[in-house]
């Protein structure tokens, strides 16, 4: 750890030519959890829905001596209740060998600062209820927790259902 906190760090915006980094860090978080089975997404899909004339996603990427260290993926979100636009963070990963040396403090005030550029006022994301030292830090970074809210989702034949895809028009 003590050579990569010498080591130069830089942030920069994902391109299409990224979508491979990108989907190895989605593999760092299922591993972390356990879960590299659930992931579907390819780096196809990445470039296909992230980069373009309607991206769904935006990506910061850091770098430390040239090496992938982390990133935060994040999209647009507009809350109805405070009238202001802000942004859901989907993903954040550090690397295991950059760990310790502030690259999550680094993409974590790094979103903040580009989303605030795009006239955004807040951050939200939810984190798997398993990964405890990823909710310590998120509230030591000032993020509370939310007591009053629980997600919800539908997916696949849930969400074809209530889309109606298995209706008769209605």
């Amino acid at each position: 750890m003590g050579e990569q906190q010498t080591r130069p760090l830089a942030i920069r915006l994902a391109t299409a030519d990224d979508a491979p980094l990108l989907h190895a860090g989605l593999m760092m978080i299922a591993r972390h959890l356990g879960e590299e089975g659930q992931v579907k997404s390819t780096p196809d899909d990445l470039r296909r829905h992230g980069f373009g004339t309607e991206p769904a996603f935006t990506v910061l990427i850091a770098e430390s001596g040239g090496e992938f260290a982390g990133m935060s993926l994040f999209f647009q979100s507009f809350s109805t209740w405070r009238g202001e636009k802000g942004a859901y963070i989907q993903d954040i990963v550090v690397d295991e060998r950059f760990r310790g040396a502030g690259i999550g403090v680094a993409l974590l005030r790094h979103t903040a600062a580009h989303v605030r550029a795009g006239g955004g006022t807040y951050l939200r994301l939810s984190v798997d209820a398993k990964n405890v030292s990823a909710q310590h830090f998120y509230e030591r970074m000032g993020l509370a927790r939310s007591e009053q809210e629980r997600i919800h989702a539908a997916y696949g034949e849930a969400f074809d259902s209530l889309a109606g895809l298995h209706e008769s028009g209605v």
